[in-house]
């Protein structure tokens, strides 16, 4: 069966859901693993991906769209809403929320050794950039590597989209400096 047949049979058999979960749930925990809750746990984020999944399969109606991207967008935005309403105070988006640069597009560990290296990797140069940028810049920036738009981290730092903007041109003029000096 394709996709699209399993969507349709799985609106009303119970099998044909839980072949797309188990299908899809490798994208779930992909897509969670790209943030950070303070104070929770991963499986919290991949719970509400999984929310995100069954609500893609419960509202698929094609229209043009093929279902893997559908299901991936319901499943961002599943997250990033549990992410956004555990911020709270909106002036404190990064107090809470740290997003997990990505080294490579959908980047998948093979063993624990290479994810432990590339977690080490993706510490250390978060680090490395807070010393170069202000609190503001190193917020915008890591939410624009996340793959946030301006819009989106204006929102959630509550500041003003020309704010961001400059934020983001500052920390880009720095980082590129820093970088041609070592």
């Amino acid at each position: 069966m394709t996709d699209i047949e399993l969507v349709i049979a799985a609106r009303t058999d119970k099998g044909a859901q839980e072949k797309l979960i188990s299908e899809y749930t490798p994208l779930v925990k992909a897509v969670a693993a790209r943030f950070f809750i303070r104070g929770g746990e991963p499986e919290d984020l991949e719970q509400e991906g999984m929310f995100g999944l069954i609500s893609a399969i419960n509202t698929f109606t094609g229209g043009g769209a093929n279902f893997s991207s559908y299901v991936y967008a319901c499943v961002r935005n599943a997250i990033l809403d549990a992410v956004k309403k555990s911020v709270g105070a909106k002036h404190s988006a990064l107090n809470d929320f740290v997003p997990i640069i990505e080294i490579g597009d959908e980047t998948v560990p093979d063993t624990p050794e290479d994810e432990l290296i590339m977690r080490e990797q993706r510490r250390e140069f978060l680090q490395k950039i807070s010393k170069e940028l202000s609190a503001l810049e190193f917020k915008a920036t890591v939410m624009r590597l996340d793959g946030m738009g301006s819009g989106e981290i204006a929102e959630a730092l509550g500041k003003p989209l020309k704010s961001i903007s400059n934020a983001l041109a500052r920390a880009k003029a720095k980082l590129e400096k820093l970088y041609r000096e070592g």
